[in-house]
């Protein structure tokens, strides 16, 4: 699975950036809290939850060292069972995609959601058939957005030299972890990022239309 050196790549995040998840991640994150009889955080902390590790957000949120292994159990046996279901494609994505594999780009997911659950989700949506690979995080999801996105470069034999790159994300960590291999990130805010997130992360550009997404990471690609 190599990219031609020619052609651009696209690194896409996928929670918040392709799909609407937060319905079924949250309800399974919920479901933790509750059999566990935590307190359920507020709203807007639970919609921090989407997006970066689930190993990262419990003992950040209220889960006590020694309940955090139990509470990752919960989630992850009810978000296989129901919340990975409860999802949807962001209305103008599908044909954002196609705009940008019409000229000539290699799209790739690059999430931090473990892969086992980033592959069957992309399939059962329909967006499998338009990105040219997916990646994500193994079961335990340890490492970062930057260790996902070098598997990506790697599988798809992309260096530097390879041509441009950028990757498109909605919350801070995907801007960290493409600097790190010297990628810019456009950030998109119909996803969850809390105000100025992207801004103070760091992304080369921040756009709040879906419609002007491929105009925008073609003249950001150059």
């Amino acid at each position: 699975m190599t990219a031609s050196p020619q052609h651009p790549l696209v690194l896409l995040d996928l929670d918040g950036t392709l799909m609407d998840s937060a319905p079924g991640i949250l309800a399974s994150v919920t479901h933790a809290y509750r059999t566990l009889g935590l307190p359920v955080p507020d709203a807007a902390t639970l919609r921090s939850f989407v997006g970066p590790p689930i190993t990262e957000s419990f003992p950040s949120h209220g889960v006590p060292s020694e309940q955090v292994e139990e509470a990752i159990k919960l989630y992850r046996a009810d978000f296989a069972e129901t919340g990975m279901w409860d999802n949807s494609v962001f209305d103008g994505v599908p044909a954002q995609l196609e705009r940008l594999r019409d000229a000539g780009c290699t799209l790739a997911v690059a999430t931090s959601k473990p892969e086992v659950f980033a592959r069957p989700i992309t399939e059962r949506f329909g967006l499998a058939p338009l990105v040219d690979a997916v990646f994500g995080a193994p079961l335990d999801e340890q490492g970062t957005k930057a260790d996902v996105i070098a598997k990506a470069l790697a599988t798809l034999g992309r260096t530097p030299a390879d041509g441009p790159a950028l990757m498109v994300g909605d919350r801070e960590h995907d801007v960290v972890g493409a600097r790190e291999h010297g990628i810019d990130c456009l950030g998109v805010t119909w996803g969850y990022a809390a105000p100025g997130e992207l801004e103070e992360a760091g992304a080369v550009a921040v756009l709040d239309d879906v419609d002007q997404l491929a105009e925008q990471v073609l003249r950001l690609l150059g």
